[in-house]
């Protein structure tokens, strides 16, 4: 028999299996040993009062042995010789794209600029030893795109547009734990997710589809409609032509694709954007005000999360990318750039925790303080120079190498400068400069105001041992793709399908994924495919 329940329980007891079956058999009058097995469907952290419990939903097996089926698996088929299709970018958008191709019998082509995740790695530690950015392989560019060295995170509130559960389920196919089935808030951790990326990658081979790494874009074929594209191998420098359609899934730092499909007069738009900064506390003290005790989240709760949420003259001051025990990380992607993400490791045991605190721009906000400007020529990018503008403002500001400018909380919140500043894990260090003084006065303001908020909100938490390290900007694309709702193809030029974050249709792993889908999905359609 199979029962399944609800369960508000301590801590402790989720944490450690014999006292769950002793709970269980206990509270719901069931011999402990016929229970031969409990499975966790659904878990979360109740943490509104003084008291922690963790709400579990559970599978208990009773007098039979627990299946095997922990997750739902898909049987990918050869299509080697297939018709094919070009998928231009190899993260979450791009890779799920893939796979869901071979679903519908279309070989995948993978056109990644960037390198293999692992050596990958190699160039991103060089950011932080010697203060070089690679600009066709850093912390956006490169397979696993931007997710995969930073962070992780699989929660979404994207559910309209396709199955999380799904996506969830394939993560675990290709090697991640099945935690994140049931997890609230599921998470791989970048020490981990490089590892089912590569699986990922091995399947699309195994099945007959390719992967060229360090392969970039230069234009699309299109005559009257895209039928492929030219790219260049970045080794060699030959130039080189792939054809079939085309879903282009690059990221929200694939600043020359933007340039470039500007001036083949595709049709783009500026969309908002939020940029602020990271703001990084002790661990402890997090774990402080949100578990309500001085002892923080003890041994039977993990690293504390926070959401922030307000309005600051009529535009939107939140917390974002929440990195319990995580640490900050240089995330440019070119030169004079300075810009910061965070990340955490799958253990989010560090000393630190960090999100970022961002504002919410719109176009019409940035447009208002700049000459003016006449129509689509003078618009669609207008928030990708916003962005860079702010990032050169930022590294003119930096220190030595990419020593990101960084102020103490309550500091910043007074307008006073910082005389020092405490650990931190940023590890190309931080500099003492007055972000008070020098950043734009509607983000400084807004933010000011947003901290005030957060702090009566969470005693504690606007403090001066927290500290702000400059800039956060790439919380999502500058511009959108626009693309028809029905087919998905891009409203001017058939056979061209933008998806994910990079075309403005998603913010985050599982929700580029579920769009990537979607693409693959109305491409198949309309090929004949599906």
């Amino acid at each position: 028999m199979i029962k399944e329940l609800q369960l508000r329980i301590l801590p402790k007891t989720a944490a450690e299996s014999s006292l769950l079956r002793s709970y269980i058999a206990d509270e719901f009058a069931i011999r402990r040993d016929s229970i031969k097995g409990v499975r966790i469907l659904k878990r979360s952290i109740d943490a509104r009062q003084r008291q922690v419990f963790v709400n579990l939903k559970v599978r208990v097996y009773i007098n039979e042995e627990p299946a095997d089926d922990e997750f739902i698996s898909i049987d990918y088929k050869p299509v080697s010789g297939n018709k094919q299709a070009i998928v231009v970018g190899a993260g979450p958008a791009g890779l799920f794209a893939a796979l869901r191709l071979i679903e519908h019998d279309i070989k995948p082509i993978v056109i990644e600029r960037g390198k293999n995740v692992r050596d990958r790695k190699k160039d991103i530690a060089n950011i932080s030893r010697e203060g070089y950015v690679d600009p066709e392989s850093n912390y956006s560019f490169g397979e696993g795109g931007a997710g995969a060295y930073s962070d992780g995170k699989l929660y979404t509130r994207s559910k309209k547009r396709g199955s999380v559960d799904r996506i969830l389920n394939i993560f675990c196919q290709h090697g991640a734990s099945t935690a994140i089935l049931a997890d609230a808030h599921p998470h791989i951790g970048t020490d981990r997710l490089p590892r089912v990326i590569e699986n990922m990658r091995n399947q699309i081979i195994r099945c007959g589809g390719e992967v060229h790494f360090q392969t970039k874009m230069l234009s699309l074929i299109s005559e009257g409609q895209v039928r492929g594209i030219i790219a260049q191998d970045l080794t060699t420098g030959e130039e080189k032509e792939f054809l079939g359609p085309v879903i282009l899934a690059t990221g929200h730092s694939a600043r020359d694709v933007y340039r470039y499909l500007h001036s083949a007069n595709i049709f783009i738009e500026p969309k908002s954007l939020a940029v602020g900064v990271r703001l990084e506390h002790p661990s402890h003290i997090i774990d402080q005000i949100q578990y309500h005790s001085r002892d923080g989240r003890g041994k039977y709760l993990p690293a504390a999360e926070y959401s922030f949420v307000t309005q600051v003259e009529g535009r939107g001051v939140y917390s974002f990318c929440m990195c319990p025990g995580g640490f900050v990380v240089p995330a440019a992607s070119g030169p004079e750039q300075l810009v910061v993400n965070g990340m955490s490791p799958s253990s989010r045991g560090g000393k630190w925790s960090n999100s970022g605190m961002v504002v919410e721009v719109t176009p019409e906000s940035v447009a208002s303080s700049l000459p003016s400007r006449e129509g689509q020529d003078g618009f669609a990018l207008i928030m990708l120079e916003y962005q860079e503008k702010l990032e050169r403002l930022c590294y003119n500001n930096k220190g030595e190498k990419l020593a990101a400018p960084s102020q103490r909380m309550a500091d910043f919140v007074n307008n006073r400068i910082s005389a020092d500043l405490p650990a931190t894990s940023y590890s190309p260090g931080i500099i003492s400069s007055p972000l008070h003084f020098w950043m734009p006065k509607d983000i400084r303001t807004r933010l000011q105001q947003g901290f005030k908020e957060f702090g009566r909100k969470s005693h504690g938490f606007l403090t001066n041992e927290a500290i702000l390290i400059a800039m956060e900007t790439r919380t999502s694309a500058p511009v959108r793709i626009v693309r028809d709702n029905e087919t998905l193809q891009h409203i001017e030029v058939s056979g061209l399908y933008p998806a994910g974050e990079g075309a403005g249709y998603a913010g985050g792993i599982v929700s580029a994924a579920i769009d990537g889908e979607r693409c693959a999905d109305a491409l198949a359609e309309q090929n004949g495919q599906s």
